[in-house]
């Protein structure tokens, strides 16, 4: 598909406009943005908008999609990107800046030079590629990162690979003491690196319930146990309705264990 720039070739739309100051605003319920190219990061504050076949290279430190307070938001088919993978690594590429954003759908996108590729909620992640983060002193790098929920997500069929010896591909931790986590399905994705490739969720003294990982395979392309320490941290098998099962190692198809 042929993009069109923002704001060089257009610069506005139905419920969404270039701002001067160096953002796309997505102010409209039902906005639709699709074929552009957007050197700059895109606030969403409408629900129901889709973002379909965009380019979005954010830099700086800035997010690449920002979500606040929506609902039915979904993207996909996109890239979202840094500018380079050192000091225009994007900060977040995709970010529920409240966390009390629902019904997300990311899927089939490409995902690079980031800092955290998605921060996300509740919704579903399906069918993405998720690759090569960017890096400078100081940053935690994550795939996807929940920071605890107890809403509905799903997390599937993607693949993230994370070449840094830190922070994960998936973290499901709470981010206070005594938080709980819960009602999120990992499933079918092909993971690789981080210090752990998944962290499940059981820091901080939270409570866990209903963590379902399965069916996911570990690749040993940068680290022998897929994350430079392992590839599990901070799962109880024994929380009500968790769940590890179908987990396998991608070379050789042996069972990984919780």
């Amino acid at each position: 598909m042929k993009l069109l720039s923002v704001p060089g070739q257009v610069s506005h739309g139905p419920g969404w406009h270039y701002d001067p100051s160096g953002w796309v605003e997505v102010y409209g319920n039902g906005a639709v943005l699709q074929g552009l190219s957007i050197p700059y990061n895109v606030d969403v504050t409408a629900s129901n908008v889709t973002i379909k076949d965009v380019r979005i290279s954010a830099g700086g430190g800035d997010f690449g999609v920002s979500l606040r307070h929506t609902s039915g938001v979904t993207i996909e088919d996109s890239t979202v990107s840094g500018q380079n993978s050192t000091s225009g690594r994007v900060d977040s590429a995709i970010d529920d800046v409240y966390g009390d954003s629902t019904g997300m759908v990311i899927k089939d996108d490409n995902i690079t030079d980031f800092r955290t590729a998605i921060q996300i909620s509740a919704g579903l992640v399906t069918g993405s590629y998720i690759h090569d983060p960017g890096y400078i002193s100081g940053d935690h790098t994550n795939g996807i990162y929940v920071g605890g929920t107890t809403q509905p997500l799903t997390i599937s069929h993607n693949t993230i690979f994370n070449n840094l010896g830190q922070t994960d591909t998936i973290n499901l931790d709470a981010t206070s003491s005594g938080q709980t986590v819960a009602n999120t399905i990992i499933e079918n994705n092909l993971l690789a690196g981080g210090g752990y490739s998944i962290y499940g969720g059981n820091a901080l003294n939270a409570s866990t319930s209903n963590i379902v990982i399965k069916d996911n395979r570990f690749s040993a392309i940068y680290y022998s146990q897929s994350g430079q320490y392992g590839y599990v941290d901070e799962f109880d098998p024994a929380g009500p309705g968790n769940v590890w099962s179908g987990n396998i190692w991608d070379a050789t198809g042996g069972s990984v264990s919780s």
